[in-house]
This record gives structure tokens, C-alpha cells and sequence, in this order.
């Protein structure tokens, strides 16, 4: 479906009700190269088979949905472009469930207003020092040159797990890249992402939040950090997984769902 905010504006979303009485529904939110097909693969489907209602969809400038030229996808407006979606659809009881940066987007429209009974941080604590910063600046220099192929190369074995990195080596490092359009949607989206504002008032995220760090992530995770951030939250629990990196939709959806059906049968009780 499309959520149109005007001819040239849209985003696109999957919805499906809880098909129990007081379930939740969790809301996914993408990491700024993701799409709804990371959720959709098996997280998305057990928590439906549980009676969970879910509800994923994908920012302007990722895939199926739309954005007009000379709009810049900045943080302010993703964050919005989220309180809106909820409003429209109005799901019941929401799970905010954000990958990476996609939780920082979760949180900034928690903190702007959006109904939410939950909050879940995937792989998102971190303060942005000069590693993180390097790569955030490098990311759309390597776009830029060779596309979102020659960025995954570069970076996608420190980000998941062995079994992970093995499974999927042979659909990698095929050589046949290209640059990406300035105007594209994930040009955009990575342009914009380098002036992202990490330092989030955690103390005023006073709703229930779930945190769950993969301990195998060797790009973005600074351990001493997720900590320092963690201990801001009023209301928090947290998971540490070492057999996980970066990508946990894709490296270990079973034990996700089972996670976020824990979170959201605590919330339903």
C-alpha cells in the first residue's frame, strides 16, 4: 500500500492487524540501506503467527516509495514521515522497533509525539567519535563511486557474523560496479545521514524499551557507549548477543522474534 502525501510524495508499507485482543503491533524501522523485505522474511510472519500485529514499510528514497526532487531525506524528515504513517494507520498498542539508525528515527518520534507503548533499540546506542564518523562520511563517497555493492563490500563481513559472512560470500565481490545517481534515494538518504543529531535526550524516553546489541558487529559497536547510553534510560531492558553482528533481521531472525514476542507479551500483560 501507499501512504500519499501529495503527487510525488508516497511512502510504501505492509500492514496486518493483531489477530489477537490486546497484542501489540510492532512497527519496523528500517536501517537506512534496508527495506521492508528484512522484516518480511521471517521476523515479521512469527510475530503474525503469534497473534502480533506488525506494520514495516520503507523511508522516501528507499525502494517503492517515492520522494520529489530537491527534497533533502533528512533525519527531521523521516522522523516525521514516521509520526505521520502511524497517525494514518492508527495500529494498535505500538512496538516502535528500530535497526541501527532506524531506532534513532524510532525514538526521535517517540520524543515528537507518536503514540507508542514500546521502544525497541536494534544495534542503535552509539556516540558518533572518529571511527563512526569516518565511515558515516565515507559511505556516500563509496556509493558515489561503485553503488550500494561496493559499500556492502567493503564493510559487510566486519558487520554480521561468521555464519552469516560465509552463507552469503558468494553473491559478493562480482566486481560489476557502477556509480550511483546523485538524485537517488539512497544517495540522498546517505548524504543526509552524516549530520544526524545521536545525541538523544534518552532520560525523556521514559516508555519501555527493549535493547539488544550483537556483540559481532565490528563497524558501528563501541561497548563502553552502549553502556554509558543504556544506564540514561529510565525504563530498560537489554539483551547482548555474541552469536549476532549488525544485521539482526537477517543473521538471527528466529531468536529476534522470539525476543520481540517476549517484549510485547510483557507489554500485553
Amino acid at each position: 500500500m501507499l501512504l500519499s502525501f501529495d503527487s510525488e510524495n508516497a511512502l510504501y508499507y505492509l500492514h496486518t492487524a493483531p489477530a489477537e485482543e490486546g497484542r501489540p503491533t510492532f512497527i519496523f524501522v528500517n536501517a537506512l540501506t534496508g527495506s521492508t523485505d528484512a522484516w518480511e522474511a521471517e521476523v515479521a510472519p512469527a510475530l503474525r503467527a503469534q497473534g502480533f500485529g506488525t506494520l514495516s514499510y520503507n523511508f522516501r528514497g528507499q525502494a517503492e516509495s517515492q520522494f520529489s526532487a530537491g527534497t533533502e531525506l533528512t533525519e527531521a524528515v523521516i522522523a516525521d514521515d514516521l509520526c505521520r504513517l502511524i497517525a494514518e494507520v492508527a495500529p494498535p498498542r505500538p512496538i516502535l522497533t528500530g535497526l541501527s539508525i532506524g531506532g534513532l528515527y524510532a525514538a526521535r518520534a517517540v520524543l515528537a509525539g507518536a503514540p507508542a507503548q514500546g521502544l525497541v533499540l536494534l544495534n542503535t546506542l552509539r556516540e558518533i567519535g572518529p571511527r563512526i564518523a569516518w565511515v558515516n562520511d565515507a559511505m556516500p563517497l563509496l556509493v558515489g563511486h561503485g553503488g550500494v555493492g561496493l559499500f556492502l563490500d567493503a564493510i559487510f563481513p566486519m558487520l554480521v557474523n561468521p555464519e552469516m559472512a560465509e552463507k552469503v560470500r558468494p553473491t559478493f565481490l562480482k566486481g560489476d560496479y557502477a556509480p550511483l545517481d546523485p538524485e537517488h534515494g539512497h544517495m540522498n538518504l546517505m548524504r543526509n545521514a552524516g549530520a544526524t543529531d545521536w545525541d538523544l535526550p534518552y532520560e525523556k524516553l521514559t516508555l519501555p524499551v527493549q535493547v539488544i546489541t550483537g556483540l559481532q558487529d565490528r563497524v558501528f559497536l563501541d561497548p563502553d557507549a552502549v553502556d554509558r547510553l543504556y544506564r540514561r534510560l529510565p525504563d530498560a531492558r537489554r539483551d547482548d548477543w555474541e552469536d549476532a553482528g549488525h544485521l539482526l533481521p537477517q543473521e538471527v531472525p528466529a531468536k529476534l522474534a522470539d525476543a520481540l514476542a517476549r517484549f510485547g507479551r510483557e507489554l500485553s500483560a
